[in-house]
């Protein structure tokens, strides 16, 4: 599977759970955002990992410090461009099974 249809797998899982897409794949000089999405008035960075198997620690572990890093300053730069700064928090939706049947959100995952 690749990682567009893991998205998209995410998408559909989060609007489910009555999430509204803001943006797919934000991208800047500071690194990726996989969604961005309103959880009522709070603004949600959703990084989306897909791990077939558990080799390496699975998908949580696949969100390492450095990664974190890059996506706080990439939130940053996406929120310099708002005019009033929303309540944020940054959610971790990881896909595993053979084809992402197997989801688990992890709100709040990590932050500053």
């Amino acid at each position: 599977m690749k990682g567009s249809e893991a998205e998209f797998i995410a998408i559909a899982y989060l609007q489910r759970q009555q999430l509204l897409l803001i943006a797919q794949n934000y991208r800047c000089r500071f690194g990726e955002i996989d969604l961005i999405m309103k959880d009522g008035a709070t603004l949600v960075f959703v990084e989306v990992r897909m791990r077939t198997n558990e080799t390496f620690g699975g998908a949580a572990a696949s969100i390492t410090p450095s990664k974190q890093t890059k996506l706080l300053r990439t939130a940053r730069h996406y929120l310099s461009r708002l005019n009033i700064e929303p309540p944020c928090r940054f959610d971790a939706l990881l896909l595993s099974g053979r084809n992402g049947q197997v989801i688990e959100w992890i709100k709040n995952a990590f932050g500053e």
